[in-house]
């Protein structure tokens, strides 16, 4: 992947822009709220495009953005002391994530990259925080976020510390179609081999080879430029 351009949020929302109707359409969490609380979080939101390499926010730097990706595919991560980089998550479409750091109005602990071109939406801070003290509906949001992403660094980190690479393939494909943190997304998924091997922190070679083992154990389903999974809690259990 090609060296971060953008060393931050900031620049990359140089060129905001209000949201569309379509793009405000694939916030999935906008049509839960009541319409006064549409009303505010629509006046909020802004949107910016970001290509192939950019940094979407970097450890380190203030928060200023509650972030969701209206389509694209992000990658979050950190670097370790001895120069290797540990993948949290991919991101997908729908994927909107920083809550607990935009709670604690905290410092980014991890970087955002973009693994394809994206256009990324984000709701500021002190937006966030009035819909949370008037909105029960965007705080069972933000509560089954944080829920469900406790589930998933756990996993994570267990992924991390196994010695099969048929299993990180797995568990990061479910990962990408958990139904809470990437509600757009169906149970296709639009990726290419090396966009989960940059997840994945495995060769492309050696992800093929998982994911054929895994079509062939009924797991998921291979299709041109992307495929398919059939048994979500299965590769989360693999």
């Amino acid at each position: 992947m090609s060296t971060p351009r953008n060393p931050a949020l900031q620049l990359m929302l140089q060129s905001k822009r209000k949201p569309s109707a379509s793009e405000l359409a694939a916030i999935p969490w906008l049509a839960g709220l009541k319409p006064v609380d549409q009303r505010l979080a629509q006046q909020a939101l802004e949107v910016g495009d970001c290509l192939q390499g950019d940094l979407v926010c970097m450890a380190g730097k203030p928060v200023r953005y509650w972030i969701g990706v209206i389509d694209g595919l992000l990658k979050m991560s950190n670097h370790r002391a001895d120069g290797s980089t540990i993948s949290y998550a991919g991101l997908p479409t729908g994927s909107w994530f920083g809550e607990g750091t935009v709670l604690k109005r905290e410092h980014y602990r991890y970087d955002i990259t973009a693994l394809r071109n994206s256009t990324v939406a984000v709701l500021p801070v002190d937006t966030f925080h009035s819909l949370l003290d008037r909105s029960i509906e965007f705080n069972r949001t933000i509560m089954n976020q944080l829920s469900e992403r406790v589930g998933q660094f756990i996993t994570s980190r267990e992924t991390d510390r196994l010695n099969s690479p048929d299993s990180r393939v797995a568990r990061t494909l479910a990962a990408l179609v958990n139904p809470i943190l990437a509600p757009s997304i169906d149970n296709t998924l639009r990726i290419t081999q090396q966009e989960l091997a940059y997840l994945v922190g495995l060769s492309r070679q050696r992800v093929n080879m998982a994911l054929v083992k895994l079509a062939q154990q009924g797991l998921i389903g291979l299709e041109y430029g992307g495929l398919q999974v059939l048994k979500r809690h299965a590769l989360a259990e693999y």
